[in-house]
């Protein structure tokens, strides 16, 4: 049966404070990657009364809705999902102004609820982040939704009025913020959390979400110098947003706006969504938030990207990301896969000597099917390009640490002595040995499959106090496998185990074997 066609997705989320359009190329149930995304600061509930929506307001929704319509229709995209969240939700002129949309740009634009609006979240989080029950918080332009995850469902939600621009709007008025404007937000935020009687009494990781807490982490990253240029699996430390927190009170807005990491649009109205979080985190007794790039857009698009599934989330979401990202790569299937069963062999084999367990093997499989993917770029130094796409694309499902180690294995996969290079901070103790033992297997790997057609069938290992010998399995005399991986592999073989590397084969010349000796 062959691969459904792809299709070209947009998702608009009309927000409080930001409209965003993002299309996605995807193969339903297959691979998806994000080609195009626009921002367009709106401000929708800015000058909001109880009358509903300001006409200001309203002129520039109708400008960028009409925009994203042009946008879409120019670039043949297949299917347009559009959403309103919160301050349509809450307007008394909500449903005219969706009138006013449909009739003017031609998009029905569907009202999320809160609790739809939570959902979607924790949609996006579930397929990108590898935990199976906890807490997620989206924080936007009007509301922050709460979530709680049980079994990798969405359990229960609540959409709260902790926006940024909402809490900026209804109780700062002075810059930088005076201390009783301080108190107050805080306040507010301790009587609407008050409400969230289940709040704290589960357990498990805290998932963030959003653009507020996207930007928090982007500051953070900027002043630790962060080697990924992804926030897939960025840890926000409560220490480091309370070092915000103390920068956002204290410098006006100019100074603010010449943070490092932050958007110079949200200088305004980013401390709320800080202390938001800060309250959240004291509920829960937790001291880090692991950062979701995924959100409600995402989870849109992921109802129906797994719309075979009884519930839109994937299984395992560290075994997808890897498989989406070689096809998205277009990586060579059969090569790929043979590299990885030689490297887990010869992994397998080799336990008693370097001692790791599944933790490591699982990297050295997702090196082994991405190591080649830099090809798609260009075949001259195309260990590189792996690792640049790698870390500019990110791993949904992996920590820092670990993206940085499948980068890393798959720039060393040819040539090079390994060295952490620019990532070092991001690696522990004992991660450098690691480094070394497992680009030698994979680079080993690599060359015992340097014809690309599966010469060699499998690889037996023995060793003594000073030798390594590996044995190949092979129908047929291995020539080109055992000429490269001689010269290429076998020199950081010996370094990583301390050894001497010997090949032989079970299809050799009888002349070639009786020249190697242990």
């Amino acid at each position: 049966m062959g691969i459904v066609q792809s299709q070209r997705m947009a998702i608009i989320d009309l927000g409080s404070n930001t409209a965003r359009l993002v299309v996605m190329n995807a193969i339903p149930g297959f691979s998806y990657h994000q080609q195009d995304e626009i921002r367009e600061v709106v401000r929708l509930r800015q000058g909001m009364s109880k009358k509903g929506l300001s006409r200001e307001a309203i002129g520039r929704a109708l400008a960028t809705l009409r925009l994203f319509k042009r946008f879409c229709d120019s670039t043949q995209v297949d299917i347009i999902l559009p959403t309103a969240t919160s301050a349509v939700r809450e307007a008394a002129n909500g449903p005219a102004f969706i009138e006013q949309v449909r009739r003017e740009v031609g998009l029905d634009l569907r009202i999320l609820s809160g609790e739809q609006e939570a959902s979607y979240g924790v949609l996006g989080a579930l397929n990108e982040v590898a935990f199976t029950q906890g807490f997620v918080v989206d924080i936007g332009g009007g509301s922050a939704q709460i979530s709680e995850v049980r079994d990798r469902r969405f359990f229960a939600g609540v959409s709260l009025t902790l926006g940024t621009l909402a809490l900026t709007e209804g109780f700062i008025r002075n810059d930088p913020i005076k201390p009783a404007e301080f108190e107050a937000v805080q306040a507010e935020i301790g009587r609407q959390l008050d409400s969230v009687t289940w709040l704290g009494k589960g357990s498990g990781p805290l998932i963030g979400l959003g653009g507020a807490i996207r930007n928090l982490a982007k500051i953070e990253a900027a002043r630790q110098a962060y080697p990924l240029n992804t926030l897939h699996g960025f840890t926000l430390r409560r220490a480091s947003l309370e070092q915000t927190i103390e920068l956002l009170r204290r410098l006006p807005l100019t100074e603010r706006q010449a943070i490092p990491g932050l958007r110079t649009d949200r200088a305004d109205i980013i401390l709320p969504g800080a202390l938001v979080i800060r309250a959240i985190m004291e509920r829960l007794k937790v001291n880090e938030l692991t950062v979701s790039a995924n959100g409600l857009r995402e989870g849109v698009f992921f109802e129906h990207f797994w719309q075979h599934f009884a519930y839109p989330v994937i299984p395992d979401v560290r075994r997808f990301s890897v498989l989406n990202m070689a096809r998205t790569y277009s990586y060579q299937k059969a090569h790929a896969n043979h590299v990885r069963y030689l490297a887990r062999r010869i992994f397998e084999q080799l336990i008693p000597l370097h001692g790791y367990g599944m933790a490591e093997r699982e990297l050295l499989d997702a090196a082994s099917l991405l190591h080649d993917i830099g090809t798609i770029i260009s075949y001259q130094d195309h260990h590189k390009h792996s690792q640049t796409l790698i870390v500019n694309a990110g791993l949904p499902g992996f920590t820092s640490r670990e993206t940085a180690l499948i980068a890393l294995l798959t720039r060393f996969h040819r040539k090079g002595k390994p060295e952490p290079l620019e990532f070092a901070p991001l690696l522990k103790d004992g991660d450098n040995i690691l480094l070394t033992r497992l680009s030698a297997i994979l680079r080993l790997a690599e060359y015992l499959e340097r014809g690309r057609n599966a010469t060699v069938d499998d690889v037996s290992v023995t060793w003594g106090d000073d030798y390594l010998r590996l044995t190949l399995i092979a129908d047929e005399y291995p020539a080109v496998e055992v000429w490269d991986a001689q010269r290429s592999a076998l020199p950081l073989v010996e370094m990583a185990f301390g050894r001497r590397a010997l090949l032989d084969s079970v299809a050799a010349p009888s002349a070639w074997r009786d020249n190697v000796t242990a």
